[in-house]
């Protein structure tokens, strides 16, 4: 019990400052446009190739997950991305900045896939939506903490590199504290034994099979789109478009993106488990409510008038609530249909779709519409409006699409899972006498 509360504590902490270093650059979207005359579709970018290298090098650090042990890939990754971090205070050009955000991404892509599967072999199936929901806690608290606290210290600071430096010291120390997470056996939690016929020769093409997973790729597109448009854009909407300082503004979005993370995180953890107690399709068929209820809230969130910043931050956070349910929900179910020497690799496939898919064109496609859609109407200037319609069409649409992966997947689960304790009870009993022993992580 103890080993799980370490656990817990150090890849929950991992999880704050992994995404407070990510969202420091949302927080300071102006200055940086102010410092470096950048358009709303270079910001777009900037968040973009973040993810394209966080994808591509989760996949082949997912995999490697699953061959040495997690602590150490997750450890690693700490010094990466913190040393980039603080080294993204020092640049003295938008060029500079871009790659070491590139080195920021590969860093962090060490964590997600490690972090999950570790909590898979740590925890019993019924009990794994809301171990990991405790840990995926650390995402909207490190956005809240970002939105709470960037903004400020620009302001206090005069600057907005002083975030970045800073933000660097605590994932250092973190590195020493997760090489002493005590690692269970893989599978050790498991009560069933789950097999793949060509799980060692070709992984990645095992994972694509699985429907499940394919479908939660969908869903995961779909929520990212929305997601990383908002949260690279939200202090600015709240600025431009409401005309807020950048100190309220990150308070708004961390609101949205940090509170209502939080409750979403609780509750869809503890919903997921009771659905997948009832049905096994249960676990999915949470979050595929939790879209479907977060259109219309976001939606009249932003048809709101420009006067009405409190009000949008409140329907906005409410319908933002919903869409948290997946994180719970998801790693769960691709370890009810994966064995437990590939689940590193299928979760590290399922975060690379959408983060290379909905991560990476989300911002650039809310950039782009925003610079495309801008025109001053009423007294707004053409930067708040072509912001504010951007997100009035992304939201919606990304959320469409994530209600049908969802749901899809939800249906298919019951059937992968079924075809893979089918194929285990049909295989010939091993000969008797002592057996390999389960690596230890």
């Amino acid at each position: 019990m103890q080993r799980r509360w370490y656990l817990l504590v150090t890849l929950t902490l991992a999880n704050i400052v992994n995404f407070y270093d990510r969202t420091i650059p949302a927080v300071i979207v102006e200055p940086l446009k102010d410092e470096f005359g950048l358009s709303d579709t270079l910001i777009g970018v900037l968040g973009g190739s973040f993810t394209v290298v966080y994808a591509i090098a989760g996949v082949l650090l997912g995999r490697l997950a699953d061959r040495v042990p997690r602590r150490y890939v997750m450890a690693g990754g700490l010094v990466v991305w913190s040393l980039f971090t603080g080294a993204s205070g020092f640049v003295q050009g938008f060029l500079f900045l871009f790659l070491f955000r590139l080195g920021v991404g590969i860093g962090e892509a060490s964590y997600g896939p490690a972090s999950n599967a570790l909590l898979i072999d740590a925890y019993e199936p019924k009990r794994r939506s809301r171990a990991i929901s405790i840990v995926s806690l650390g995402i909207p608290i490190g956005l809240l903490l970002a939105f709470l606290t960037v903004g400020v210290i620009v302001e206090s600071t005069g600057t907005w590199r002083a975030p970045f430096v800073i933000a660097a010291v605590p994932g250092l120390l973190l590195a020493v504290a997760m090489l002493f997470v005590k690692e269970p056996p893989r599978g050790a939690s498991d009560t069933v034994e789950l097999h793949t016929a060509d799980e060692q020769t070709h992984p990645y093409r095992a994972v694509l099979r699985i429907r499940t997973i394919t479908w939660l790729m969908v869903a995961g597109i779909g929520l990212q789109i929305p997601t990383y448009g908002v949260a690279t854009f939200i202090v600015p909407l709240l600025q431009r478009y409401f005309g807020l300082s950048i100190g309220t503004a990150s308070i708004g979005a961390g609101a949205i993106l940090g509170l209502a993370g939080i409750v979403g995180l609780l509750v869809g953890g503890r919903l997921a488990d009771r659905a997948a107690d009832r049905h096994p399709s249960g676990r999915l068929v949470v979050p595929a409510i939790g879209f479907a209820a977060a259109i219309p809230l976001t939606v009249a969130a932003l048809l709101l008038g420009s006067g009405n910043a409190a009000l949008f931050v409140v329907l906005f956070a409410l319908g933002w609530t919903g869409t948290q349910f997946l994180s719970a929900a998801a790693s769960p179910a691709i370890a009810d249909v994966t064995p437990p020497t590939m689940r590193a690799t299928a979760i590290a496939v399922y975060f690379a779709s959408f983060n290379l898919v909905g991560a990476t064109i989300g911002p650039i496609l809310v950039g782009a519409l925003s610079d495309t859609l801008a025109t001053p109407v009423g007294g707004l200037s053409a930067e708040a409006v072509g912001l504010h319609r951007a997100l009035l069409v992304i939201v919606p649409i990304g959320l469409v699409i994530a209600v049908l992966g969802s749901w899809r997947a939800s249906r298919a689960l019951p059937a992968d899972r079924e075809a893979m304790t089918t194929f285990e009870t049909a295989r010939p009993s091993p000969p008797q006498g002592p057996g390999p022993v389960t690596p230890a992580g």
